[in-house]
Formats: structure tokens, C-alpha cells, sequence
């Protein structure tokens, strides 16, 4: 599946993920492959991607949270997903 995560500065991720654990206003919870489609607001808190590897061009604006699970975190402020047809755009502040 497709995730872009942007901000109103810059794009801060855009790329193929095998997961997505966003902090929704109602409690965290995990975008997988063929995930219904959903809209939802964020809360502060970390967006957490899970990939084998994350391009160079957006590896400086994540931390590495665990290295043999491919866990990537981004920290957040507010925002908002929509995700559909596995594409998801992810719109937030920072």
C-alpha cells in the first residue's frame, strides 16, 4: 500500500508500507493492506510506519524505533487521514 504523510512545509514521507499505526481522537489504530476505507482526525502523538526500509530522501524525518519489525516514527501534532483503495494521504502538523 501507498502512504503520504505531508505537512503545509514539506513532504515527509511518500512510499510503498506494509502498515500505518496512526493516534486517532478515538484511540490509536493500524492501516493494513485492503484496510477498509476510512476518514479520520489525528491527535498528538506518533504516526508509525512499518516498512523493510525507508528511502533516503525521508529517513532524516524519522526516528527508528525498532530495526528487525522495520518500525518508523514520526511525531505529530493534529491531522488528518483518508485511506482508500490502499492509498492513504495523511495531512498533519508538526
Amino acid at each position: 500500500m501507498i502512504i503520504k504523510i505531508l505537512t503545509p512545509e514539506f513532504v515527509v514521507f511518500e512510499g510503498r508500507v506494509d502498515s500505518v499505526l496512526v493516534p486517532g481522537i478515538s484511540g490509536d489504530f493500524h492501516i493494513m493492506k485492503d484496510h477498509a476505507a476510512i476518514v479520520s482526525a489525528l491527535k498528538e502523538g506518533d504516526i508509525r510506519i512499518f516498512s523493510a526500509a525507508i528511502s533516503d530522501d525521508y529517513a532524516n524525518n524519522f526516528e527508528i524505533e525498532n530495526t528487525d519489525q522495520g518500525e518508523f516514527s514520526y511525531k505529530i501534532k493534529s491531522g488528518v487521514i483518508e485511506f482508500n483503495n490502499n492509498n492513504g494521504i495523511i495531512l498533519c502538523e508538526c
